[in-house]
């Protein structure tokens, strides 16, 4: 089992477009995932549920990863939470 932690760096938290990100990277994944939060946790299947943690910028998540190469997904999921994101890019 992969476990980690990632603190959000997007100065505007996860919010729509990021969490589409994930749910998109999380829904491919063949094993296990949970993200958790103070406030919740989620498995990355529902953008809603990814949406719904309240993850502002310097909030803390734990990542797990169970599965085929989960240390190699787990460190992508990692890096992706801790994504500056900026919608358009510029």
């Amino acid at each position: 089992m992969f476990e980690a932690k990632a603190v959000i760096q997007n100065e505007a938290g996860i919010h729509c477009r990021p969490s589409a990100i994930l749910v998109r990277e999380g829904s491919a994944y063949a094993g296990d995932i949970l993200v958790q939060a103070p406030s919740g946790s989620c498995n990355l299947t529902s953008a809603l549920e990814c949406i719904m943690l309240g993850l502002e910028k310097g909030a803390e998540v734990a990542i797990q990863v169970t599965g085929p190469d989960e240390d190699e997904f787990g460190r992508k999921l990692v890096e992706l939470f801790e994504t500056h994101f900026d919608f358009p890019p510029q």
